[in-house]
């Protein structure tokens, strides 16, 4: 399978591109222009190369990096582990979430709650979770059934569980981890049994069967899906007796107890009349087998997962489940958690067989009509993933088993489970450590808020690297003398651009990030809010500062060095104001708490501090061709920076107002 360029590499790439092809152009048209207009060679090389200096964003790529650091790191807060920086922003672009049920939606503690004979007999079983605490409530008549029942169960097993100290610790699937807490509930004697052979769960299988000793016999029990198990049987126990399997009285149990929300375990045995003792044994190993009867476990649904799931549905993102159980089980607790609110939004495995066998372009119709896939294999998962990719959709899978290990490589985003498989956690991007549904949705948000802090830097740098090319151009098309010269372009690219950008990158995320819906992942960084922003804002700062360059050389008749450091000053404080507007794209600089991002008020003071330190130390203020500045004037410059800040907090408003 091959793996796609995240969104982010794939923005990034274009915009590379196209920042490169504008420097390009406006150099050339530059050189031309500065050669008509009669300067220098050496002149013209050096102003050129500073400008495009000047221009170039090339503080954005340790920006980039320091942002999708600190997202990695915020994410690992919140229990998030992130293998590949991209996947950072990556999962802040999903449209979908695949997610499996069992551990992620519900808690995986799997508890028995009743258990079914065929004859219609239910035992009521109390205790919920891995302990010990509880029994068996019913009839005492069909006492041996129940106990044959939970020593099947305990018999056909992978899983451990012990208590050492008051402390539970258990290992292995989470329905065999509940069958033996069951056993122990029952009071089982495992000490004349020997197991002799098995047949592993394979979720393809839908059944796992173990061979066993007992009193010189060989006996077999299975257990799994019912409609897999009841096809292994001729019989089934009436009462005590046993009777010719009736099939439809089964299954009509099953689905009674799957539409609330149960998920069904049947358990069939036998006694193997001619046993063979090998290393591995098939289906055809395994006699006719008398039917036991049908287990019911529930798994709580995790506390948060109603309001995670409403937290995706707000930011645009779909929420799919993907599981294992009966379609009626699934969809018992998707309509709960509103991922599905009708049954025509459930398909079986045997359903998705039918649509692939009809091909690409109809399945991939069928997959957009359905939210809840059941009882699907390995191979089905990964169609639905690629069905979701062709689609249009950016896909986020989690998985915890070996199985799910195709599907979670194909995704655009694979999220592993902390108590999943090590395949599984090698397979994916990240890896939620807790198995919790509420953490990907923080994973969402910062990795939203990480490329909302990259669209901050590039709307800074941008923007100020406009203006100053602006100012250029407009001074040397107008006759004017060259405005900076190359050490003082130099000086102000380090002084506006090197800090502030870096600090933008530790912006908190904003209230209503998960009120956007997810970007296409094919959009470029140039979409149409950040290129109005850029545009206006560094046409504004250019032409607001061409205006006061040309009062000082033809209105006050200033010398041109000393005019130089009045521009220069003014740029650092007109671009140290425009940055604290990019701290927000959307949200007024007066409603985002001044000290909740401290480095970047250290950039800012920092670097206008820097700027007033050179102009009054001699050795400094010589090297960069400038005189100290009275502080009546200082005070004027800084005024004439503000409108900066009104006038984005204006457009702010009047394109709150127009998309509101």
């Amino acid at each position: 399978i091959n793996e796609a360029p995240s969104p982010l590499t794939v923005r990034m790439n274009k915009f590379t591109k196209q920042i490169s092809f504008l420097i390009i152009i406006v150099s050339i048209l530059l050189i031309a222009l500065m050669l008509i207009k009669g300067f220098k060679i050496d002149e013209i090389f050096m102003s050129i190369v500073s400008l495009a200096v000047s221009a170039m964003p090339e503080g954005l790529p340790l920006a980039l990096t320091l942002a999708l650091t600190i997202g990695s790191s915020r994410m690992s807060n919140k229990n998030v582990i992130v293998k590949k920086l991209n996947a950072v922003e990556s999962l802040g672009s999903c449209t979908v979430i695949a997610s499996d049920k069992t551990g992620t939606l519900t808690v995986n503690e799997q508890t028995a709650k009743k258990i079914l004979l065929p004859n219609g007999s239910i035992y009521k079983i109390s205790g919920t979770g891995y302990y010990d605490d509880g029994k068996v409530i019913g009839s005492k008549e069909y006492t041996e059934r129940i106990k044959e029942i939970s020593l099947m169960g305990f018999l056909n097993n992978e899983a451990g569980i012990e208590c050492v100290d008051n402390i539970w610790t258990s290992y292995g699937d989470s329905i065999d981890i509940a069958f033996l807490t069951l056993a122990r509930k029952t009071g089982v004697d495992k000490s004349k049994y020997e197991i002799v052979g098995r047949i592993p769960y394979e979720s393809e299988n839908k059944y796992s069967a173990v061979f066993y000793e007992e009193n010189g016999k060989y006996k077999v029990t299975t257990k799994g899906a019912v409609d897999t198990i009841i096809e292994l049987c001729d019989e089934m126990y009436d009462g005590n007796n046993i009777a010719k399997i009736d099939k439809d009285i089964i299954l009509k149990q099953n689905e009674e107890l799957a539409s609330y929300g149960y998920r069904v375990i049947a358990l069939a045995a036998n006694t193997v009349n001619e046993f063979q003792n090998k290393e591995f044994y098939e289906k055809k190993d395994i006699p006719k087998l008398v039917f036991l009867g049908l287990i019911a476990f529930i798994d709580p649904i995790r506390e948060e997962v109603k309001y995670s799931i409403k937290k995706c549905k707000q930011a645009g993102i779909k929420v799919l489940m993907i599981t294992g159980d009966h379609p009626l089980t699934a969809y018992s607790i998707a309509k709960e958690l509103e991922i599905a609110n009708s049954n025509l939004q459930v398909a079986d495995g045997n359903m998705i067989a039918k649509e692939l066998e009809k091909g690409h372009e109809s399945f991939d119709k069928f997959v957009k009509t359905k939210t809840v896939y059941t009882r699907v294999t390995p191979l089905q998962k990964l169609e639905i993933v690629e069905a979701l990719k062709r689609n249009g959709d950016f896909v986020a899978v989690t998985g915890d088993g070996v199985n799910d290990s195709p599907a979670i490589k194909s995704a655009n985003i694979g999220v592993a489970m902390g108590s999943g498989s090590d395949v599984a956690k090698e397979t994916s991007d990240m890896i939620i450590i807790d198995d919790n549904f509420m953490s990907i949705v923080f994973g969402i948000e910062e990795g939203r808020n990480a490329y909302a802090n990259i669209r901050k830097v590039i709307y800074m740098l941008i923007s100020c690297g406009l203006a100053e090319v602006l100012f250029f151009v407009l001074s040397i098309f107008t006759n004017m003398p060259m405005p900076l010269v190359a050490v003082q372009l130099l000086w102000l690219n380090l002084v506006t651009d090197g800090l502030q950008d870096l600090a933008l990158s530790f912006e908190k995320e904003e209230d209503d990030i998960m009120n956007d819906k997810p970007r296409d992942p094919k959009e470029s960084v140039f979409d149409k809010l950040l290129t109005s922003e850029i545009l206006l804002s560094g046409i504004f700062m250019g032409i607001m500062v061409y205006i006061v360059w040309f009062v000082l050389l033809k209105v006050i008749n200033m010398d041109v060095d000393i005019a130089r450091g009045y521009v220069m000053t003014l740029m650092v404080f007109i671009q140290n104001i425009h940055a604290i507007n990019c701290r927000s794209e959307k949200k007024s600089i007066f409603k985002i708490n001044m000290f909740s991002n401290k480095l970047f008020l250290v950039a800012v003071f920092g670097s206008i501090g820097l700027q007033l330190l050179i102009m009054n130390i001699p050795f400094l203020s010589h090297i960069l061709k400038v005189e100290p500045i009275n502080a009546q004037h200082m005070i004027l410059l800084f005024a004439l920076s503000l409108p900066m800040l009104l006038l984005m907090e204006i457009y702010k408003i009047i394109r709150k107002k127009k998309y509101n």
